[in-house]
């Protein structure tokens, strides 16, 4: 394999979790269909990959909070 290709294939980013329900509760802030809160869905394309990792990591409980109200 040639050594310029390792050079010119961009590194793997983190997907966005957006399902395109984009619509924020009121009571919590966060987004009804992915679960960020406005701030991480607008900062999202210029953090970091450890902190989409992070963000992603609270997802879960957020959404788990959001269907048992």
């Amino acid at each position: 394999m040639d050594d310029d290709f390792l050079e010119t294939v961009p590194p793997q980013q983190t997907a966005s979790p957006c399902v395109w329900v984009c619509t924020l509760d009121t009571e919590t802030g966060w987004c009804l269909g992915c679960g960020r809160t406005g701030d991480e869905i607008a900062r999202w394309t210029s953090v970091s990959d450890a902190e989409r990792r992070a963000i992603l990591a609270r997802l879960p409980a957020r959404m788990a909070k959001l269907e048992a109200r």
